[in-house]
């Protein structure tokens, strides 16, 4: 059947069949890159202040490239701030948001506290987001999924996921982006009678423990590696969070891993990150 047969099936013009979606410069991408290793040492930069930086670094650019930038990967200084975050990271005035419940909370047991966020995953051709669901406790990685776009829908398989395999914790923190705030991901835990936290604006300390997650994947994986296709960026996400779960030694978990401390020792060999996906990933 030729391809002007199919897309008259479809109701499709064979301008959109051919169509290749707005991708960022190369330019930008590289600017990009270097905001996400200098957000990762010095996560309270906001705008102002990554801009600066970058004009040392001798790039020309000016500060509301620096903002469009920001936007686009979902950072926000983790400083407290006027309402200035950027889109990803700004809850919706119509969404409802929660108190941050783990203030002065000693946390004394696996399924205690679970907590999630959303990192950008930069890559030589383009960047995704990447998303997981992290035990307190132990720090065990529970679920993770990769999105190539900052709707929250691979938010929610990741909670669906964890919780399908590993049972509901008593409390779930997020900070308070609109990707968390929205119904449909807090219809998840309502349906679970699950307590909802979230973190206090511009607080970086009320997520710590996902945020160092994110500087040991990129620092020990992802920059190391360079992947560049969303394939092997999945491959070795995989690869690297099972041994970030089972392998490597945490100095506060005195030199244990997260699996030592949150799996029961009959089933170490059994559980894991069976469901992982890549959603919305384009070919």
């Amino acid at each position: 059947m030729s391809l002007l047969r199919q897309c008259e099936l479809l109701g499709l013009p064979r301008s959109s069949y051919y169509y290749q979606p707005a991708t960022e410069s190369e330019d930008n991408l590289k600017l990009m890159r270097l905001i996400d290793e200098q957000y990762l040492r010095t996560p309270y930069y906001g705008v102002g202040m990554m801009h600066s930086h970058l004009l040392r670094l001798g790039h020309s650019i000016n500060i509301k490239r620096v903002r469009r930038l920001y936007g686009i990967m979902g950072l926000v200084g983790l400083v407290p701030q006027p309402s200035t975050s950027t889109a990803a990271h700004r809850s919706n005035p119509e969404h409802v948001v929660y108190p941050y419940l783990l203030r002065g909370v000693e946390i004394t047991r696996r399924n205690q506290v679970w907590s999630t966020d959303i990192t950008y995953v930069p890559m030589p051709g383009g960047f995704f987001y990447l998303t997981a669901v992290i035990d307190w406790y132990s720090r065990f990685v529970l679920s993770w999924a990769i999105s190539n776009s900052l709707d929250n829908s691979f938010c929610i398989a990741a909670v669906n996921q964890a919780i399908d395999e590993y049972g509901c914790p008593e409390i779930f923190n997020t900070d308070q982006g609109s990707q968390y705030t929205a119904r449909n991901f807090l219809a998840v835990l309502d349906k679970h009678k699950i307590a909802i936290s979230m973190d206090g604006r511009g607080r970086a300390l009320d997520n710590v423990f996902i945020e160092r997650l994110w500087r040991s994947y990129k620092y020990e994986y992802l920059y190391l590696s360079c992947p560049d296709t969303g394939v092997e960026l999945h491959q070795g996400t995989e690869r690297y969070l099972e041994h970030f779960n089972r392998q490597r030694p945490h100095s506060s978990l005195a030199g244990c891993s997260p699996a030592d401390i949150y799996l029961p020792k009959n089933t170490k060999q059994k559980a894991g990150n069976r469901k992982k996906e890549i959603v919305n990933t384009p070919a």
